[in-house]
């Protein structure tokens, strides 16, 4: 799946990747193990285990998402150029 302008994630996408990880923190605090949690949520047991190294240092609001990785390098206006550019 080709991802919109900028990269990374819809925000709908980052939405339910951050419900995914709070989700896990809750289980985190009531001591359940990273393989039950990773089943259940339906992720590998790796992420889950980031996710608790990061829980572990930082509770649950290190878990947020943190927004876009990279702003856009084009603006609207550039972008829009660019499509009509092509379409050509």
């Amino acid at each position: 799946m080709r991802y919109p302008q900028g990269g990374g994630l819809t925000v709908e996408r980052q939405q339910f990747r951050e419900e995914l990880r709070l989700k896990a923190a809750e289980r985190f605090a009531r001591g359940e193990s990273s393989s039950v949690i990773a089943n259940d949520l339906r992720v590998s047991v790796r992420s889950v285990q980031r996710w608790r190294r990061t829980w572990d240092e930082g509770g649950p609001r290190a878990l947020r998402s943190q927004g876009p990785a990279s702003l856009p390098r084009l603006s609207e206006k550039q972008f829009a150029q660019l499509e009509a550019e092509l379409a050509k």
